[in-house]
């Protein structure tokens, strides 16, 4: 295993790195003495589904362990119910209980499609922060001023805007960085929004006197399908790692040329080397960006719901948009004579609201057995149809009397 080539995958893609120098020591050690070492990485378990955006920090984390990292996967059921007020421009709402521990669960079995088991230790934050005592609490707020924190970004456009900031809010970056000193981490992870939380991780670590300062490596923000906003399931353009694998093989078809190098250097397991070799064909023309992206969006959605379904969903996809032919499992819906297109649309999950499903037809999007539609009030007579929105959604709708 080279040091050289060993420190470049560690590397690759992250936004920034603070005290290299330590994370290069390690890796150093651990291929000459095999004396292993900790990586820290937190998921607040806000929401049941994992998307490509989270995983960003996965593939690092599994990166870090063929180096001779122990994964401290880090899930913080205390800390979900405070909320990260992170980048938010109000006071978040909390989880109850239930919810984080449904969530919780959740995350236990996604997160193992990537990271070995072996080489991770899973552990939630409530064993250590729900055992603080009043006096350990104050103890722990003394460690920071108010003004520090009214440094961070956020805080600092709320106070100025005279929006509310809850004191419960400033006890967050506190809690994570305990996590830090509780935990002994030799280094922590995150997105690139999160440096004034892992900073608190490698000041608390100083302040409490651990004989350690962990380094700290940042990913970048993962850009969803629009490739101008983060991803995110709120925003409509993520893929979910659970996702069917026709729709995960087809959203990341539907990615830009240029977004497929982003995420061929934070998603994929190709080396740079083979990354450089692929971007090196399609400059100099001896590889199409569609072909590669078809190796893309092929690798992921093997990777996450296996090679078999990841193949089957190529063969669909090509059958459907090349060849001109139907998806062989359209869903099925009856309706009564009479029933208005947008409602049908709607009733079927081909539009989340009659307004979705006008503003499609209005765009020209929506189809009826192979013909644009572009009739607002259009009426459904008896018969069965082939409703296709967009390039992916499609629907059989039988409407009898």
């Amino acid at each position: 295993m080279n040091f050289n080539e060993a420190l470049s995958e560690i590397q690759r893609g992250s936004f920034e790195i603070i005290d290299e120098q330590k994370i290069a020591a390690l890796i150093k050690k651990y291929l000459e003495t095999g004396e292993r070492y900790t990586v820290k990485a937190g998921f607040d378990p806000t929401a049941p589904d994992l998307h490509l955006g989270h995983t960003v920090l996965l593939n690092k984390l599994a990166a870090f362990q063929k180096y001779g990292a122990e994964i401290l996967f880090l899930i913080g059921d205390f800390t979900a119910m405070i909320g990260d007020p992170t980048g938010k421009s109000e006071t978040r709402k909390k989880l109850t209980q239930e919810d984080v521990m449904a969530n919780s669960e959740s995350y236990k079995t996604q997160v193992f499609k990537v990271l070995d088991p072996s080489k991770t230790r899973v552990v939630f934050n409530a064993e250590w922060l729900g055992a603080l005592s009043s006096y350990e609490m104050v103890e722990l707020a003394s460690r920071q001023t108010v003004a520090r924190m009214l440094e961070r970004d956020d805080f600092e456009k709320r106070f100025k805007s005279g929006s509310p900031i809850s004191i419960y809010e400033f006890l967050y970056p506190l809690f994570q960085g305990y996590d830090s000193v509780h935990l002994k981490s030799d280094i922590e992870i995150g997105g690139s929004d999160q440096k004034f939380n892992l900073l608190m991780g490698r000041h608390l670590q100083a302040s409490y006197g651990t004989c350690k300062e962990q380094a700290v490596l940042m990913m970048p923000i993962l850009e969803g399908l629009d490739g101008v906003q983060k991803m995110s399931k709120s925003l409509g353009n993520y893929v979910g790692i659970n996702e069917e694998p026709k729709d995960i093989y087809a959203k990341i078809l539907s990615i830009s040329d240029e977004l497929m190098w982003k995420y061929y250097y934070l998603l994929s397991s190709k080396s740079l080397v083979q990354i450089k070799e692929l971007e090196e064909g399609v400059k100099d023309g001896s590889k199409h960006p569609k072909k590669v992206k078809e190796e893309l969006a092929l690798e992921i959605t093997a990777r996450y719901q296996g090679a078999e379904a990841a193949a089957k969903a190529k063969e669909e996809f090509d059958n459907v948009f090349s060849k001109n032919e139907l998806p062989s499992d359209i869903a099925e819906f009856s309706f009564v004579e009479g029933i208005g297109l947008f409602d049908a649309m709607r009733e079927s999950g081909l539009a989340a609201s009659n307004s979705e499903a006008r503003r499609a037809v209005e765009a020209g999007s929506v189809k009826i057995d192979g013909e644009k539609m572009s009739d607002i009030k259009a009426i459904l007579s008896t018969g069965e149809y082939i409703v296709q929105v967009g390039k992916r959604k499609f629907a059989k709708l039988k409407v009898t009397k």
